[in-house]
C-alpha cells in the first residue's frame, strides 16, 4: 500500500511493463522501452511472452491504438482528439509510460499558460546576478523531453491561447528550440515526441491554427458505441479506483452500472434504447469518465453511510450533478425524461423516485 494518492502509470503497472520488457524481442525505435507490438499489448491487454496476463488499459478500437503507436514511432506528433471523457489523458499517460518509461513530463494547458511554461523560463535571482546563462535556465517538461529523447505530454492543448499554441510549431517542425538569450538552440534527441490531447466541446476552447494542425497526426477517440463495451470499461475502472480507495464493491455493482449507463446513454443520444421515444439532450456530455466518477461517489456514500449497500439513493445526487449543468435547461430535460421514460419502467422505479427527490 502506498501513501501516494495516485501513482503514475509506470509505477502503478511496473510489474506488467517489466514482464513485457523481459520477453520483448521485437525491434524498438530509438529511445523506446518496448517494441510497438508490446506497447499495443500493454494498452489493449493480452499475454506477455511468458504467459502473464496483461490487463487492458483501453477498451476500444485496436486500429485507433495501432495508429497512435505507429505515429509516435515516426517524427510526427500525436494529437488525441475527442469530447471530454473519452480517455484521452488516460491513453496519453499509458502511451508515455510504455514507450518512454516516464509519463510525468507533463504540461497542463490553461488560459493562463504562457510561452515560458512551454519553452523555458529563468531563475531570476541568478539572471540578475550573472546575466543569461545555462545555470539560470529553468527547463520545462518539453525542453527536458527534447534533451532526454523522451515524450512530452500536453493536456488540453486547446485551452491555452492560439499565440501560445503556435510556439510549438518550431519544435514540431524543426525538432529544435532556439534560446536567443544564450545565442544557441536545443536540438531534440531521437526518441523525442509530443502527445497532445484536445477537445472541441467545452466552452473556452481555442481552435488550433492550420499551421499547427499540420504538425500533428490526429486520432479521434469516440465515446463507446456499444453498451456492453461501456459497461465493461466502467466496471473495470470503478473496481480499480475502489480498490485503491479501500472501498468495498457490492455484488450488485454491475446491475447499478447498467441502469445508470442506460440513463446516461439515452440522454446522450437523444432517444431511448429502442428508438421509440425521441428525447431532448442536456448540455453535459455524460461521458464514460463522468459515469465512473458518479459510481465511485456512490460507492463511497454506500460504504460510509449505508453499510455498503449500493442503490439509486446513493447514486441519484451525483447523477443529477452530472446531468444538470444548466440549472434551467438541463433540469427541464431531466424532468421530461423522468416522466416520459423512467416512470413507465418498473425496474427503474427506485431511480425515478430518487432522481426526483435529488432534483
Amino acid at each position: 500500500m502506498t501513501e501516494l494518492l495516485r501513482l503514475p502509470a509506470e509505477q502503478a503497472y511496473a510489474s506488467e511493463l517489466e514482464t513485457l520488457a523481459r520477453g520483448d524481442e521485437g525491434q524498438k525505435p530509438e529511445g523506446w522501452k518496448l517494441s510497438p507490438r508490446a506497447v499495443l499489448t500493454y494498452l489493449l491487454g493480452g499475454k506477455a511472452a511468458d504467459g502473464t496476463v496483461i490487463s487492458p488499459k483501453y477498451v476500444g478500437s485496436r486500429r485507433l491504438m495501432e495508429t497512435a503507436v505507429a505515429t509516435l514511432a515516426t517524427d510526427r506528433a500525436l494529437l488525441l482528439l475527442g469530447v471530454p471523457g473519452t480517455a484521452k489523458s488516460w491513453v496519453s499517460e499509458h502511451l508515455a509510460a510504455a514507450i518512454a518509461g516516464d509519463s510525468t513530463l507533463l504540461i497542463q494547458c490553461t488560459a493562463g499558460t504562457d510561452e515560458n511554461q512551454i519553452r523555458y523560463g529563468w531563475n531570476y535571482a541568478q539572471l540578475l546576478a550573472q546575466g543569461p546563462s545555462e545555470a539560470a535556465l529553468v527547463e520545462t517538461p518539453l525542453l527536458r523531453a527534447m534533451r532526454g529523447g523522451s515524450l512530452c505530454r500536453l493536456e488540453e492543448l486547446t485551452r491555452m491561447g492560439s499565440d501560445v499554441q503556435d510556439t510549438l510549431i518550431t519544435v514540431l517542425s524543426e525538432k529544435m528550440l532556439p534560446i536567443p538569450e544564450l545565442n544557441t538552440a536545443v536540438f531534440a534527441r531521437r526518441g523525442f515526441n509530443v502527445i497532445a490531447t484536445a477537445n472541441n466541446r467545452d466552452k473556452g476552447v481555442n481552435e488550433l491554427s492550420s499551421a499547427l494542425k499540420r504538425r500533428f497526426n490526429v486520432v479521434v477517440l469516440p465515446l463507446p458505441t456499444d453498451m456492453a463495451e461501456e459497461v465493461e470499461i466502467v466496471v473495470k475502472r470503478v473496481g480499480e479506483t475502489a480498490a485503491h480507495l479501500d472501498l468495498p464493491v457490492p455484488r450488485n455493482v454491475r446491475e447499478e452500472i447498467t441502469r445508470m449507463l442506460t440513463i446516461f446513454r439515452e440522454l446522450r443520444a437523444g432517444a431511448t434504447a429502442d428508438q421509440k421515444i425521441t428525447l431532448k439532450t442536456p448540455s453535459s456530455t455524460l461521458s464514460t469518465a463522468e459515469a465512473i466518477a458518479t459510481l465511485v461517489g456512490g460507492l463511497s456514500q454506500a460504504a460510509w453511510f449505508n453499510e455498503g449497500r449500493l442503490g439509486a439513493g446513493e447514486l441519484a445526487a451525483s447523477m443529477v450533478g452530472a446531468i444538470v449543468k444548466d440549472p434551467v435547461q438541463d433540469k427541464a430535460v431531466l424532468e421530461e425524461y423522468l416522466e416520459t421514460v423512467l416512470k413507465k419502467r418498473d425496474d427503474y422505479s427506485a431511480y425515478y423516485t430518487a432522481l426526483n427527490e435529488a432534483l
